[in-house]
């Protein structure tokens, strides 16, 4: 009986030795590191706002992406987004000249900012 729990004992430990658990870990942690997403240049590249959007998120120059945050900026300085559905953004009179409507969800804004931009 005590041979039979000695080559059990040997077989658990066999298998533990073929399958390291930190070798895993370790392969894991270097491809998240590999995998840094760079920016697309398309999204980098400098739009310029018309003078509706302007008001908004100044005159100057700059990518989608940072217009994106100016107006997210604006709509949180002054309180515009919707309290029951956080999703909306209820628009003042800068912005809705820029949207064209009073009330509008955050997945069509960026279509409407859009229009703004050249």
């Amino acid at each position: 009986m005590a041979a039979k729990k000695k080559t059990a004992a040997k077989k658990s430990a066999k298998k533990s030795a073929r399958r390291p658990a930190a070798r895993k870990s370790a392969k894991k942690s270097t491809r998240k590191a590999a995998k840094k997403r760079t920016p697309s240049a398309a999204f980098m590249k400098a739009m310029q706002p018309d003078s509706a959007l302007g008001a908004v998120v100044g005159n100057s120059a700059i990518p989608r992406t940072e217009v994106v945050k100016k107006v997210w900026a604006y709509i949180r300085r002054n309180g515009l987004q919707d309290s029951k559905n956080k999703r909306n953004v209820n628009a003042d009179e800068k912005l809705r000249a820029v949207f064209g409507k009073s009330t509008v969800n955050m997945f069509e804004m960026m279509k409407l900012i859009n229009k703004h931009l050249s």
